[in-house]
């Protein structure tokens, strides 16, 4: 009997590593699927000393490393062909950032796509709620640097004084709660038509299946995708908006218990800018759905049955959205896409798919961890895990194979603490340097310093 977790830990993962399928999820990285999607998505290409394959997988590197400079990539190829006894490579980045340019967008997107749906298709069902698979939908906003293409493309706020704001890339993704891999993204503008989270999300509408429950706040719960949900089989649970929040009455409808009802909604009667007269028609005149109020929040969702889900399970299962806003966290600021550096929009693009792929290579290493010890993948700790991965990738061995459970070990040892009802300030400490911001074009700032010199610092 062991008294040590880390080795009851240790005995499981073996344990569980005798089964055949117990690297399911590992061997998804070098499944024969992969690399045939990855062989149908490269372009011609005739041997360079940066292949498709070696870009991508530099790229990836830099999206997970804390220094994401092309100059650090290079520098760790030729110091790893030195090593490997092949001929010397230049540490210039030109031919590296080249081969970027070379790399067919749709790579890293569709690496993204079928890595998530890999993982959902060998993820047990205790992973799912109530038998639903469940889908978290959250939108957020990427900087990127201040060039003339990428305002062209991604114009700056219109609160932002010509020249003193960055290019600002909307991103609505579709996440996977129980594995936490992304499953879907679409990119647009920060302003300008066709570019809102409801017109994003519209495009990702196909990555749903039947059975699935999407899980979103307040800004999704509108008629139309309610209808469009319904037609596709997928139900929601979504925040009310608050406009109606106004005007709820629960005494109205079929009551279903304390401040728990069903509604029926009627079509607006005003078409969408969006929609076209065949979309408009085609929606059904009437739905129902249901109102509760729980936890200072109205849900409304497509869960009609209270005994089947009642008030207490949708108050729990709403707690897990939150999970969407720490997965975009965690590409954000863990590993470091809140700030791009390419300079042009397709790279740009680019970019934020190689740190969506990386993003979920890494919830890849917890899945199997989670299923070796017999958790929940959110149980651990993302973090972690991206530190424990980059230290294995610097210094395993050739022999990977034999000591793989160690890695999952590894991993497990960190669990993140469960702590329902969290409450922290949004504020800062720590006091930035007392530089004043910049309020002016940066041309015109430094014509002023040229004339003047710097001004005199503030006491």
């Amino acid at each position: 009997m062991h008294s040590n977790p880390r080795a009851r830990v240790q005995q499981r993962v073996r344990r569980r590593a005798a089964n055949s399928d117990a690297y399911a999820f590992f061997n998804l990285l070098t499944s024969p699927e992969l690399l045939t999607e990855v062989e149908s998505l490269l372009p011609e290409h005739r041997e360079r000393l940066f292949p498709p394959t070696e870009t991508l997988s530099m790229f990836l590197s830099q999206a997970l490393s804390a220094d994401r400079s092309c100059q650090r990539a290079v520098n760790e190829a030729a110091v790893k062909r030195l090593i490997g006894g092949l001929s010397r490579l230049s540490t210039h980045t030109g031919a590296y950032c080249r081969a970027r340019m070379r790399l067919p967008p749709i790579l890293p997107a569709n690496l993204v796509r079928h890595t998530g749906q890999a993982m959902i298709a060998t993820a047990p069902a205790s992973w799912r709620w109530h038998g639903h698979p469940v889908r978290l939908v959250d939108g957020t906003t990427v900087a990127m640097p201040d060039t003339p293409a990428n305002q062209a493309c991604y114009p700056q706020p219109r609160s932002q004084a010509p020249g003193l704001g960055f290019p600002l890339c909307r991103l609505v993704g579709l996440v996977c709660l129980g594995s936490g891999a992304v499953l879907d993204a679409a990119l647009g503008g920060y302003c300008g038509k066709g570019n809102d989270e409801q017109a994003l999300l519209r495009t990702l509408l196909d990555t749903l299946e039947s059975g699935d429950l999407l899980l979103g706040d307040a800004y999704y719960a509108t008629y139309f995708l309610f209808g469009d949900l319904q037609e596709r089989g997928v139900n929601a649970v979504f925040e009310q908006q608050g406009a109606r929040r106004r005007v709820t009455d629960f005494r109205r409808g079929r009551r279903l218990g304390p401040r728990d009802h069903l509604i029926e909604l009627r079509k607006p009667p005003l078409k969408p800018d969006w929609m076209t007269d065949a979309q408009y028609a085609s929606a059904p005149e009437a739905l129902t759905v249901r109102e509760l109020a729980t936890a200072g929040k109205i849900l409304v969702t497509t869960l009609l049955c209270s005994k089947q889900t009642p008030k207490a399970a949708l108050k729990a299962l709403y707690r897990e959205r939150w999970h969407v806003e720490l997965d975009l966290r965690h590409i954000k600021n863990t590993l470091g896409m809140e700030t791009l550096s390419c300079k042009t929009p397709a790279m740009a693009q680019k970019e934020i798919w190689v740190y969506l792929l990386a993003y979920n290579l890494i919830r890849l290493m917890m899945a199997q961890s989670a299923t070796l010890v017999e958790c929940l993948p959110r149980a651990l700790s993302f973090k972690h895990t991206l530190q424990v991965w980059i230290a294995w990738d610097h210094h395993a061995g050739t022999d990977h194979e034999s000591a793989l459970y160690g890695l999952f070990v590894l991993i497990a040892e960190q669990r993140v603490g469960n702590r329902p009802g969290r409450i922290e300030p949004r504020a800062i400490k720590r006091r930035p340097k007392p530089f004043p911001p910049l309020v002016k074009p940066r041309e015109l700032a430094r014509e002023e310093i040229r004339r003047h010199g710097h001004p005199r610092k503030v006491k």
